[in-house]
């Protein structure tokens, strides 16, 4: 008997010291499983809305309401329910809440509850979670890595506007080999700022928070920190961008910050335009505002097919969304984020929608993470090419990139997608 026989909810902490929400559900036949809801610091409008307790304890940011949610109606309402049957489990969810953004019983409560089905339905089978969601299929790869230097933005008091100064291992022909090569350029990156005096800390996502004076001289140490680890840019390694717009522009008007500027969504794509000229860049994300659609149109024909134009905030791991802006001819990769749609079965869609508007994807991790490594077993067992987990540095985050590591052990098999799978691989 395989069926849900009880959910408990937790409070536990993530990374950023906010309480969030564990689920923990138990099978009538002893299996278990336990997932962690993640939070974002800069989130978009069309989010799954976590429920938060407000008033004075922790900031307002409690989740003790959330917590009794999963424990008490949720709970009530899938005890019984196959939970192999992921989409009619996370179904009763959402009609159990009843509202659009899932803010009756919180996207993090439902999110929580949804991984950890899957979690439980799998070690019922007695399979890890990645080859449960892998139904069968045996031609794996992993996910290529895409790690934060540089933090910004949201995630780093705002020292610079852009919010993710990362880098890819293009040239990288295993997972292993690519983390390898990042930890190099992770280092010589500190080794730059330390000399050059230009190091405030560690960002939310464990990057660099730095003081740069300019946003463009981030990449020029970027550049700096790639040669200094001694790989070619633009061949071995390449440099993505998270400019996470939304968080500073709106109706089409821009405020750059650290540049002293304020700029229009024409001034605003000629300086990144401008940016992918200069420097080795294959990927920018949300490059405009979620409400600046014309304008992520023009940009991502500008652009060109060679450049992963990323939908974070534009899609909201929403597959209308992602209909929508295919339809618009804007962008032309989906980040996945489940917490964002709220259950596993809304971000597989959403996955599914990218897939059939042939876009690329990533899977991706939020700023506030705890050890939780449920996203890499999505990206493996969805076949996800790329994987977003923020710097290489912290323990919530490096419990995502080494579970990586017990995953091609476990599956013998190293092997990263081929180059040419990938837009600037093809047209590069």
């Amino acid at each position: 008997m395989t069926e849900i026989a009880n959910v408990h909810g937790r409070r536990v902490w993530d990374s950023r010291g906010r309480p969030t929400v564990e689920a923990e559900v138990q099978l009538a036949d002893g299996s278990i499983g336990r997932a962690i809801a993640p939070a974002g610091a800069s989130t978009g409008s069309g989010e799954a809305v976590d429920k938060r307790d407000g008033g004075d304890a922790f900031g307002g940011f409690d989740v003790q309401s959330a917590v009794a949610a999963v424990s008490g109606e949720i709970s009530d309402a899938l005890c019984g329910v196959d939970p192999r049957d992921q989409v009619a489990a996370d179904q009763t969810m959402i009609d159990l809440d009843g509202t659009p953004t899932k803010a009756r019983l919180g996207g993090n409560a439902l999110v929580a509850t949804s991984m950890a089905i899957a979690h439980a339905a799998a070690a019922a089978e007695g399979v890890p979670l990645w080859r449960y969601l892998a139904g069968g299929r045996q031609d794996f790869t992993l996910p290529l890595p895409e790690v934060q230097i540089f933090g910004g933005g949201a995630h780093a008091g705002r020292r610079v506007d852009i919010q993710d100064f990362m880098v890819i291992a293009t040239g990288a022909e295993t997972y292993t080999q690519a983390l390898e090569w990042t930890a190099e350029v992770y280092r010589a990156a500190g080794v730059l700022m330390a000399d050059a005096g230009l190091m405030q800390g560690v960002a939310d996502e464990g990057g660099f928070w730095p003081a740069f004076e300019t946003n463009e001289l981030a990449l020029d140490y970027l550049v700096r920190a790639i040669e200094g680890a001694g790989f070619t840019p633009g061949d071995e390694m390449a440099i993505s961008l998270d400019i996470a717009a939304t968080d500073f522009g709106k109706n089409g008007r821009y405020r750059l910050a650290t540049d002293d500027r304020d700029v229009d969504s024409d001034a605003l794509a000629e300086m990144l335009l401008g940016w992918l000229e200069r420097y080795p860049i294959v990927a920018i994300e949300d490059p405009l505002g979620e409400d600046d659609h014309d304008a992520m149109a023009m940009f991502t024909a500008a652009a060109g097919p060679e450049v992963e134009i990323v939908a974070d905030d534009f899609i909201c791991t929403s597959a209308s969304l992602i209909e929508a802006a295919h339809a618009g001819n804007a962008c032309n990769t989906a980040l996945i984020k489940p917490n964002q749609a709220g259950t596993l079965t809304e971000a597989k869609a959403a996955l599914d929608a990218a897939r059939a508007a042939g876009w690329e994807s990533i899977v991706s991790a939020r700023s506030g993470e705890t050890e939780d490594v449920t996203i890499v077993h999505l990206a493996v067992g969805w076949g996800v090419k790329q994987l977003k987990v923020g710097s290489f540095a912290r323990s919530e985050r490096m419990a995502k990139w080494n579970e990586g590591l017990r995953i091609v052990e476990a599956l013998e098999n190293d092997r990263l997608p081929t180059r040419e799978s990938f837009p600037w691989g093809r047209n590069g």
